[in-house]
Formats: C-alpha cells, sequence, structure tokens
C-alpha cells in the first residue's frame, strides 16, 4: 500500500531522529524497508511523494508511438495508434494505448508550445481597427467600425452600411478626427480593401490605402492570422460594443428605427466605455487619451478622397447632379462640396460633419429626366409638387384683427377664397363686432365649423353662433352642396296616424 504525504514526512522525520532504518520504523509505524526506501530516494534526489510507474505492456512499444505521433504533428488519433500497434503484435487494451499517446502529445506540445510575448504599446504609435457585424435598420444589414488606440485604449466605433473602400476611408478619417491626430500605425486585418493579395505569404498592399497612409502620415499594417498581440485589443472592442449595441436576448435591447438613432447609440456608448475606468490601466481612456494626443501628429485640414468618388457642389435646391440626374441632400449643405460614389445599385452621398466624412444620404441610381428627391430632405415642403395652401399674412389692422380671432379664422379665411364668397372684408369686420360682444372663443369656433360646412352667407355665422350657445354640442357637420340639401324631406309624414291607431 503506498504511503500518504503525511506517513512519509513522519517516516523522515523519525529517520532524521535516530538515524537508522529499524528504530525510525518502530516510531513511524511501518516497516523498516520502507524507511530505507523513502530515505534512499531523498538522499539520491529523486521525489518520495511520486509513486513509481510500474510496467507497462506498451513500453516495448513506446518509441513507435512518438514516430507515429511526431510523424502526424500531434494530430494522429489514438485508435489509429492502436490499430498499428496490434498489427505489430501489441496485447494491451486500448485504453492502456490512449493514455500512452495522451502523455506522449502532451510532452511533444510542450516541446513546441508558442510563447507570446506581452505586447506594450507606445503612445501614439498605434491605432488598431476592424469591422463588426451590427444591428439591421429598417430590414437592411449594417456594420460597426470599431477603432481602439493602444496606449491609451480609446474606443470609436461607427456604424456604416458597408465596408467598401469609401466607407473605410471615410470612417477613419472620421476616428482620426475624434481622437484629434494620427498615429504612426494603422493595423488591421487583411481584407481586400487593404491587402489585395498575398505573395510568397508577404501582403500586398492596395495602392490607394497607401496613398492614405501617406496623406495622413500613417504607415498601413496588417496583422499576422491568429496573432493575438496585434488582434486582442481591437476584436476585444468588437465584441463589447456588438454585446451592448445590437439587440439580443441578453441585453433586451430594442430595434433601431432609423440609422440616425444607431449613430447616436453608438456615440452615447463611445463616451460611456470612455469614461470609465479601463480593467488594465484603472484610468479612463479619455483621460490617457489626452495625453496620447501629445505623440500624435496633426491631421489635414481636408479629408483625403481616396475611394470617396467623385466631387459636387450642393446647389441651392438642396441637390447635386450626378451622371445628369439630380439627387437631394439633407438641409445644411447647401454650397458645400460632397463626394459622391456608385456602391452597387445606389448612389451613396458623402459630406464633411462635425465628425469628419459621414454618409449623408444614399438614393437608388436613376435615369436622366427622373431625379430622385427624398421627402424628408424638405420637412419645410410637405405635400412635394402639389398644390399648396395659402397662408394668411395680415398687411392692415382689419385683418389683423380677423386672423388674430385664431385657427378658425384662418381657416374660414382660406376656404371662402377657395370657393369665391362675396364681401369677404364685411364678414371678417362682422365676425370681429361679434367676437367683442360674445368672446373670441367662440366666435373663433364658429368661424372653423362655417369653414368645414362651406357656409359663408351674410347670416350663417351668427346662426351658428346662437347654436353654440345653446350649449349643444354640434351634430354631424352637413356641407351645403348638391348631394346634400337643407330641407328636412318627407320622412315624417310616414308616421302620420300612428298615435290614433
Amino acid at each position: 500500500m503506498s504511503k500518504s504525504d503525511r506517513e512519509i514526512m513522519e517516516i523522515f522525520e523519525a529517520f532524521d531522529l535516530t538515524r537508522c532504518a529499524w528504530s525510525a520504523a518502530q516510531l513511524a509505524g511501518c516497516d523498516a524497508k520502507t524507511v530505507a526506501r523513502c530515505a534512499a530516494i531523498r538522499d539520491a534526489g529523486g521525489d518520495p511523494f511520486v509513486r513509481p510507474r510500474r510496467p507497462r505492456s506498451i513500453d516495448p512499444f513506446l518509441a513507435k508511438v512518438e514516430e507515429l505521433v511526431d510523424r502526424s504533428r500531434g494530430r494522429i488519433r489514438a485508435d489509429k495508434v492502436h490499430e498499428r500497434l496490434a498489427a505489430m503484435g501489441y496485447g494491451g487494451s486500448e485504453r492502456t494505448g490512449r493514455r500512452a499517446v495522451a502523455e506522449i502529445k502532451q510532452a511533444w506540445r510542450a516541446g513546441r508550445r508558442r510563447v507570446w510575448r506581452p505586447w506594450v504599446p507606445e503612445p501614439g504609435m498605434w491605432l488598431q481597427f476592424d469591422w463588426g457585424e451590427g444591428p439591421r435598420v429598417g430590414g437592411r444589414r449594417t456594420l460597426l467600425f470599431c477603432a481602439w488606440l493602444a496606449w491609451s485604449r480609446f474606443r470609436v466605433v461607427i456604424p456604416a452600411w458597408d465596408q467598401s473602400l469609401g466607407t473605410l476611408v471615410a470612417c477613419i478619417d472620421a476616428t482620426l478626427r475624434v481622437i484629434g491626430g494620427a498615429p504612426t500605425y494603422l493595423l488591421t486585418d487583411n481584407a481586400k480593401t487593404v491587402t489585395i493579395e498575398h505573395v510568397a505569404g508577404v501582403p500586398v498592399r492596395h495602392p490607394q490605402m497607401v496613398q492614405l497612409g501617406r496623406y495622413y502620415g500613417c504607415t498601413v499594417q496588417t496583422c499576422v492570422p491568429y496573432d493575438p498581440e496585434s488582434k486582442g485589443g481591437v476584436e476585444a472592442t468588437v465584441k463589447i460594443a456588438k454585446a451592448d449595441l445590437v439587440p439580443t436576448s441578453a441585453n433586451l435591447r430594442g430595434e433601431y428605427a432609423s440609422f440616425a438613432e444607431l449613430e447616436r447609440a453608438c456615440v452615447c456608448w463611445c463616451e460611456r466605455v470612455n469614461a470609465r475606468p479601463h480593467r488594465e490601466t484603472k484610468v479612463p481612456p479619455a483621460d490617457r487619451l489626452a495625453t496620447e494626443r501629445e505623440h500624435l501628429h496633426a491631421v489635414p485640414a481636408e479629408p483625403h478622397g481616396v475611394g470617396l468618388g467623385e466631387e459636387r457642389l450642393v446647389d441651392e435646391d438642396q441637390t447635386i447632379r450626378f451622371g445628369s440626374v439630380r439627387y437631394s441632400t439633407p438641409s445644411g449643405h447647401i454650397g458645400q462640396r460632397v463626394w459622391c460614389r456608385v456602391q452597387g445599385e445606389e448612389l451613396v452621398i458623402v459630406a464633411r460633419t462635425g465628425r469628419g466624412l459621414a454618409e449623408i444620404a444614399r438614393h437608388a441610381l436613376s435615369t436622366p429626366g427622373n431625379p430622385r428627391i427624398a421627402e424628408e430632405h424638405y420637412p419645410d415642403h410637405p405635400g412635394g409638387n402639389g398644390p399648396r395652401q395659402p397662408r394668411p399674412r395680415p398687411r392692415t389692422a382689419e385683418e389683423a384683427a380677423f386672423l388674430g380671432l385664431g385657427e378658425g379664422a384662418h381657416r374660414w379665411l382660406i376656404e371662402a377664397a377657395a370657393t369665391g364668397a362675396t364681401r369677404v372684408r364685411a364678414k371678417m369686420a362682422h365676425a370681429v363686432e361679434l367676437a367683442a360682444h360674445l368672446g373670441s372663443d367662440r366666435v373663433d369656433h364658429a368661424l372653423g365649423l362655417a369653414a368645414l360646412a362651406g357656409r359663408f352667407a351674410d347670416d350663417d355665422l351668427a346662426a351658428i353662433c346662437d347654436h353654440l350657445a345653446a350649449e349643444s354640442p354640434p351634430g354631424d357637420v352637413v356641407i351645403a352642396d348638391e348631394a346634400h340639401s337643407a330641407q328636412p324631406g318627407t320622412s315624417g309624414w310616414a308616421r302620420l296616424g300612428e298615435a290614433a291607431r
């Protein structure tokens, strides 16, 4: 029976006291041979607490197992090893073979294990960025551009509709303006917008990305696949951003009603995570960014146009002309330069905003003679190109007194003018006189009902005021036209004589 660690320590204590195996055995309560064996192992520098391994049936075949593991680079399965050993005369169980293969694989990997050196970034040197899958807005796919300033741990997340070259350039420009400078290196993954191909394992840079780096004074670098030193930080940013911004059952976030709502959510998320202390530095990234800005170089005043498309000027009607077709833009960009590019079947319009380059509009491509005008770009012009209702603007004291009665007076004047009513000014003066006696609210209410019913005769307003004074709410408003008559009709004669029966 093997001894426990406590029993072995008691044997050593007794042996050190008596210097005799027989006497120590009597004190420890064991056999003298056991004392001698434990003492011999300790004196030889061995580990007496490790139980010696008994000979196994697979020991003669261990050299072959090591060969198979080494040839397969640690990938061969234990059952395949057992089949080969059985063909060579091995008669042991498969369980013994599995244990032996597991031990040899562990030893093989221990000698070839990759060791990562901790990445210690310097201020102003590294800015990493990557893309993550964003939420769906209106059933349409979005992406999250995630950037991470390595030394300060400052994070920037910008939503986008796609990850094309033009969108990538716009996001990089916006990020550099948010952090207030440009670092030495821009580090990212080997996407087609950055690396067009690999030759003998060497990434070939996209020529336009090289131009972008020269313009901003940065060197564009790509990470090594499966390299945690160069990818861990930005991938953690993507993971955290998606966990908070993409609606899931875990965060219970609702769907986004518009792309603008998603942009506001990204801005709020960045403000929150950059204001709380980072787990590694114990300092908020916003505070460390103030120090890192001293090591960043200035960003050019004008954004780089690589991949943004063709430049256009926004006209006074908030439109740009691309391919002989007019496309509308949101308000606030008249007289400014914008960039237009074709993305699939859509035209993307990018402009300079307070946070850098940003997409301001996206239209389906059209043909000459068929302009693309979005109604939301003209909130002050409802109804499109249809007829517009006139807006009363008083020019005399009498007109101001009438229109001052309220909305009902405005509605009455518009409807009366549209129907060709006569003596409009006299009726307006009469309404002002009635308001002086009956009150502005009652007269304004009566004017609204008159406009709704189309009653613009001389005595109609007074009759409506009398009806309202009777404290009986008006029923269904009957419009005075050819389809309706004010005559009571003859339906009442049908009940004549019923009381006599």
